[in-house]
């Protein structure tokens, strides 16, 4: 994707390259964009930039939902019925 191209030339002897520094970036990125600006970018992408993208959304939202399920069961597992008998 040449956006990917272009900020990692801006910023690459800016930032480290840490995990903090990559979401700080993208993050002011997004700030500055629209949905016009999104749905361009994601107009003009090939079909194998589509699919990754599409891929890493749906990968990141799964692990984020089975996550949230998980902790839930964990939580509701750890009590455990009292008998007051």
């Amino acid at each position: 994707m040449k956006i990917i191209d272009e900020l990692y030339e801006l910023y690459r002897n800016k930032l480290t390259g840490d995990e903090e520094d990559i979401d700080m970036l993208a993050f002011a990125f997004l700030e500055e964009m629209d949905r016009e600006d999104l749905l361009s970018m994601i107009n003009d992408l090939n079909n194998q930039e589509l699919y990754d993208l599409m891929g890493l959304y749906l990968i990141e939202s799964l692990k984020g939902k089975f996550a949230s399920e998980d902790f839930r069961q964990q939580r509701n597992s750890t009590i455990q019925p009292r008998n007051i008998h």
